[in-house]
């Protein structure tokens, strides 16, 4: 290796510029690469392949959420850029880099596709590679989520939740719609979209576990003398079949009887128990299924009952990403 290479602060600079690396990491690239700018850029992928390697092992557990729609906001996609710290993770460069790196992705639909994308006359691969050698934290593309619809929308949530919904048509005021419902899969996590989604054989294993959690939590608020909790008999709507209303409903008159309610007021009374009866027994879809949510805006709604309130549309679809 040459001693006699002048390196000037401008070609230092512009190194920096193009890699990100420190300052005296680019200088020390340019002296080994005797003033080559490719060859140093090479010295400066190799250093973070070393460090890549060292840290192969760790866990990319803090990081970036954020997302990319494209101008006709017909597809949408949701990326996390993973690195080991928190300190890092809101670091204003690495959050930078993870909008530049979703401006690439919303161009694939697949993250291997993304991964071997170009960014900047490498693969992006190999741009996480040489960052992991800036930063010295491992890098990593965590979460990749895709979605295509009529009309896409998005909301990310401090950086940490990153949410995408589709609407099957773009309807007045969509944009509002879109990003309401976003909020509300980034904050409720729902993981489908509803309850009519489910397999019989998941719900009947699930409602067997709920039962059993919940008469293990009765046994020991029953030991310490406080009010035990329902235990319901279903916990989708699913289940709630027009027999199972009709009995329901059955029930809901003996109790007004058994209380002495006049007959001519039940009809005033039986909404309410009725409305009760599907609440308590639908843990599950309130859980899990973001139509049957109650709305995080106004709770006397469900989701699907404030879609409904935008006309003719329906939401077609989502995705969440989360750092961690």
């Amino acid at each position: 290796m040459s001693t006699t290479v002048k390196i000037t602060a401008a070609e230092v600079n512009k190194l920096r510029q193009a890699t990100g690396a420190g300052m005296m990491d680019c200088k020390k690239a340019l002296v080994e690469a005797e003033g080559d700018f490719d060859k140093a850029i090479e010295v400066l992928r190799k250093k973070g392949q070393k460090v890549a390697a060292k840290r192969a092992d760790r866990d990319s557990s803090e990081g970036a959420a954020v997302s990319k729609i494209n101008a006709d906001q017909t597809e949408g996609v949701a990326i996390v850029l993973g690195c080991e710290t928190d300190f890092v993770g809101k670091n204003e460069n690495f959050l930078a880099l993870a909008n530049q790196l979703a401006d690439v992705a919303i161009n694939y639909n697949t993250k291997e596709e993304f991964l071997a994308a170009n960014f900047d006359g490498m693969t992006v691969a190999e741009k996480l590679t040489e960052q992991t050698g800036v930063i010295g934290e491992k890098l990593d593309v965590t979460a990749f989520e895709k979605l295509q619809a009529p009309f896409v929308g998005s909301y990310v949530h401090i950086n940490k939740i990153a949410a995408l919904v589709g609407l099957t048509s773009k309807v007045d005021n969509a944009d509002v719609l879109v990003k309401d419902v976003a909020m509300q899969v980034a904050s409720m996590g729902a993981t489908t979209l509803s309850y009519k989604d489910f397999d019989p054989a998941f719900i009947a294993s699930e409602t067997e576990a709920r039962i059993a959690v919940i008469e293990k939590d009765n046994i020991e608020l029953g030991r310490l003398g406080k009010t035990l909790k329902n235990v319901p008999q279903y916990i989708s709507m699913a289940q709630l079949t027009p027999e199972v209303l009709a009995q329901a409903e059955e029930n809901a008159k003996a109790e007004l009887k058994a209380e002495g309610k006049p007959e001519q007021i039940w009809d005033r009374i039986l909404p309410g128990k009725m409305e009760r009866f599907v609440s308590d027994n639908t843990t599950l879809d309130q859980e899990q299924c973001l139509l049957d949510q109650n709305f995080i805006k106004d709770e006397k709604k469900n989701v699907a009952q404030y879609v409904s309130s935008y006309g003719e549309v329906e939401i077609s679809g989502f995705k969440r990403a989360t750092v961690g």
